[in-house]
């Protein structure tokens, strides 16, 4: 399968890599890809000593210098090697990165791990999971933006003031929940009040469905006495609280973001653990890539959540069978990112997830 073009997401000008020279590009792209894989600085020995330049550690120097200058290579000491700027990461995502898609064995794994039967959020948590596996960064996903509708819900007596709601959706997801009464029932109101859910209120949502019942009570055309009236109500609440409570971000694999190179730098680290805790906030982000057309990349400060934590982010919206979004999943971890790889697998990811709930 083709991965998808990935959206390019530019926030400042900057030197076009076409006007580098082809000395100037090949160094520069030894500097990034080094950074990537080692997490460290890159310098003018090292990439001297790999041969593959023909060129002396001072005409390097000179190089590197000028790319610092243009603001796409910064040294974290005087005398260390060079890492890329954000800018620099995004010269080199935008116009130099040479994508390579999952292997077949991991698109078979991907297939298989999302295909094992089980509810809904089963498979949105071991997308997140094996995001994360891959990535070796943390692995999100939003859950769907979905209303249950009912196809039948029946009350059944448990005691005088309790009773078991079980509510099947037409989506053939079946659950239970103990609601607690404020008077007691009889059989009698449980029979009237599971016949006016089966002839009111099947195929509607939640929320059509308790306006509907509120619209009868206050026109007073409602045949619902006060206590069938209770138990309706009280069957749709649990529901709908339960709904709204539900996380709207699955985040696995925080563990990943603590390596050995970022436990040099645990400020920034902790950073972003903080920010992965309000879920919301990160949701938010997400919600900059769904209606996008491709997958997207927010590299450090382009996204203002992590700004401080120098942190990037690769996202992708996922459809259903008929082309709608109705999520979104990414990866988030430091700027060093091994994006030719992440992105193509998130995107990957992102359809084989559609093609499972869809």
């Amino acid at each position: 399968m083709a991965a998808r073009p990935v959206a390019m997401l530019t926030t400042m000008t900057m030197q076009p890599v076409t006007e580098l020279t082809d000395r100037a590009r090949e160094i520069f792209r030894l500097v990034v890809e080094g950074f990537i894989t080692s997490g460290q600085p890159v310098g003018s020995k090292a990439l001297a000593g790999e041969g593959r330049l023909n060129l002396s550690s001072a005409s390097i120097r000179s190089v590197l210098a000028e790319l610092e200058t243009l603001g796409l290579l910064a040294a974290r000491h005087t005398s260390a090697g060079r890492i890329p700027t954000e800018s620099g990461l995004r010269l080199f995502v935008d116009g130099m990165m040479q994508a390579t898609g999952p292997t077949r064995e991991e698109r078979a794994a991907i297939e298989q791990r999302l295909g094992e039967p089980g509810p809904i959020e089963a498979a949105l948590e071991m997308t997140s999971t094996i995001l994360s596996d891959l990535s070796g960064a943390a692995g999100m996903v939003m859950v769907p933006r979905r209303e249950t509708h009912l196809a039948q819900m029946n009350l059944m007596q448990l005691s005088p003031r309790r009773a078991l709601a079980i509510m099947v959706g037409e989506d053939g997801q079946i659950e239970n929940r103990i609601i607690e009464l404020s008077q007691a029932t009889t059989s009698n109101t449980l029979e009237q009040a599971n016949n006016y859910i089966s002839a009111h209120l099947t195929g509607r949502t939640l929320a059509d469905a308790a306006a509907a019942m509120h619209a009868e009570i206050n026109s007073g055309r409602s045949a619902l006495n006060d206590a069938s009236r209770d138990l309706v109500e009280r069957g749709l609440a649990v529901w709908s609280a339960d709904a709204a409570e539900r996380p709207v971000l699955i985040i696995r694999g925080q563990a990943n973001l603590l390596d050995d190179v970022a436990l040099g730098d645990i400020e920034r680290v902790r950073s972003l653990l903080d920010d992965l805790e309000s879920k919301q906030s990160v949701a938010g982000l997400l919600e900059n890539a769904r209606e996008a057309d491709a997958t997207r990349i927010f590299i450090g400060a382009e996204n203002r959540l992590f700004a401080l934590s120098g942190s990037s982010v690769i996202a992708s919206p996922y459809r259903d069978r008929e082309g709608k979004v109705i999520g979104v999943l990414g990866v988030i971890g430091p700027t060093r990112l091994n994006y030719a790889r992440v992105v193509p697998m998130v995107d990957f990811t992102a359809q084989s997830l559609g093609k499972i709930i869809g």
